[in-house]
């Protein structure tokens, strides 16, 4: 193995280090609105919580409502971290490693966010005490909150582990830092020496987390998907469910990947390392995902609407041309088609801008069609409604619905800011090491040489 140019590893260290607690522009604005929208949002959880669930739209009918069809957003959305650190792992792809840590940021935050959702939904959080202790084996909710808190007690872990060389790092170089920071680095650096014994049990822990985590990322989904599909309900009866959740969930994920290191790169100065070799394998990703994503749904729509059974007929009128059309037809032809038809073209893939246009899209999307899983069905049971009081047989979210709604959004894109504080952005060690070993190009990272004009380089 070529040594590494000791300027050149340095130069890297010194770009990803500068990131640790750097504001980019317009972040203190981000911040502070993101926070007032959290404020909101917790003042309305506090009015819930007084008042109880009678102040949102959820009835008899509508028992689920936003609060869960952001459950299955947020859940979906934290596939990304097996994505990134395991498929593409296995899958041998180098250019992985400058996008691992976001990834798991991502992750992390969304898990922790999708564990709140059912509190929220639940109107009294003290009953998560009963679910433990008077839990029974065969319940699917049982299961989902075990397959949740399990996948974020692995995510943390995995974002821990290789963030141990980083903290070394930062503990020998930044000593111009207070104190508290410089101790709690030492701490959770637990004595890392960067010797050849440490790096291969690091690497051989991280493997091993790597196969463990997949399938519980995967069942974490499926038990989601399982949750509606266990319910004789028309348009949730369905074998499809648990692939049709986990692809839409990988799709999703991907999209909100791209539109992250997209803000990333540009407010942290990272063009060097997150390149457009990343957006374009990115991009390719997303087009495949939402492309089997159009065919599940054709599965899941286009086979009830050939046989128009009449227990799926009140549903499948009310998304082809009834009150919900206008979201339905949204996200088969805004969230799904136009992105592929624009991810198609290889040249379009090579404009960053036009690979976050489409994330935007299929993103936007796949929250609405997350909506649309969850109510539409709900309203067209298999006995009809007949003779409900008024704002029974009917959803409209309340303003209270909406602003909780809002701030858990809201909260998810602040704690991925908070938790790119004290860390840097990307790993530091794996991308020095890669470059050693592979070069700049097979990893995805270009003209670091040129920084600061450093010679002898060649990639």
């Amino acid at each position: 193995m070529e040594k590494l140019n000791p300027e050149i590893r340095n130069q890297i260290e010194n770009d990803l280090l500068g990131t640790v607690g750097r504001r980019y522009r317009q972040e203190t604005f981000w911040v502070i609105f993101l926070g007032l929208i959290c404020a909101g949002g917790t003042i309305a959880w506090i009015m819930q919580l007084r008042k109880g669930l009678g102040v949102t739209a959820m009835r008899d009918y509508v028992s689920w409502g936003l609060y869960i069809s952001l459950l299955f957003f947020f859940v979906g959305v934290s596939l990304i971290g097996a994505l990134v650190s395991c498929v593409l792992r296995m899958s041998g792809a180098k250019w992985r490693y400058p996008l691992i840590r976001i990834a798991e940021a991502v992750t992390l935050s969304a898990i922790f966010f999708a564990g709140f959702m059912p509190v929220l939904d639940m109107g009294r959080p003290e009953r998560l005490y009963f679910l433990i202790t008077h839990g029974r084996i065969q319940s699917p909710i049982l299961w989902d909150v075990v397959a949740i808190a399990t996948y974020f007690i692995g995510s943390v872990i995995y974002f821990y582990l290789p963030l141990i060389p980083d903290l070394a790092i930062m503990r020998d170089k930044l000593t111009d830092a207070p104190k508290w920071r410089k101790k709690m680095w030492r701490w959770l650096a637990m004595g890392w020496e960067d010797n050849l014994l440490q790096r291969r049990l690091l690497k051989k822990a991280m493997l091993i987390l790597c196969i463990v985590i997949l399938p519980v990322a995967i069942s974490v989904h499926t038990i989601s998907a399982w949750l509606i599909a266990f319910t004789l309900r028309p348009g949730w009866n369905s074998t499809i469910m648990g692939p049709y959740f986990v692809f839409g969930a990988l799709m999703a994920g991907t999209a909100i990947m791209i539109l992250i290191i997209a803000k990333l790169r540009h407010g942290y100065r990272l063009e060097h390392y997150l390149t457009p070799k990343h957006f374009n394998n990115l991009a390719k990703i997303l087009l495949a995902l939402t492309a089997f994503y159009l065919y599940l749904n054709i599965n899941k729509y286009g086979v009830p609407a050939f046989k128009m059974a009449k227990e799926e007929k009140a549903v499948l009128e009310d998304l082809f041309y009834g009150k919900n059309a206008f979201l339905f037809w949204f996200t088969q032809i805004v969230g799904l088609i136009i992105p592929i038809i624009i991810l198609s073209f290889k040249k379009i893939r090579q404009s960053i801008k036009w690979v976050v246009a489409a994330s935007v899209m299929v993103l936007l999307g796949a929250l609405i069609n997350r909506y649309l899983i969850v109510v539409p069905n709900m309203l067209h049971p298999f006995v009809p409604i007949q003779h409900a009081q008024h704002g029974y047989a009917t959803y409209n979210p309340t303003l209270i619905e909406w602003i909780i709604t809002a701030s858990s959004l809201a909260g998810f894109v602040l704690l991925i800011i908070l938790l790119f504080k004290p860390f840097p952005v990307i790993t530091m060690w794996e991308v020095i090491e890669e470059v050693e070993k592979r070069g700049e190009k097979e990893i995805g990272v270009e003209n670091i040489a040129n920084l600061q004009n450093i010679p002898g380089h060649a990639s």
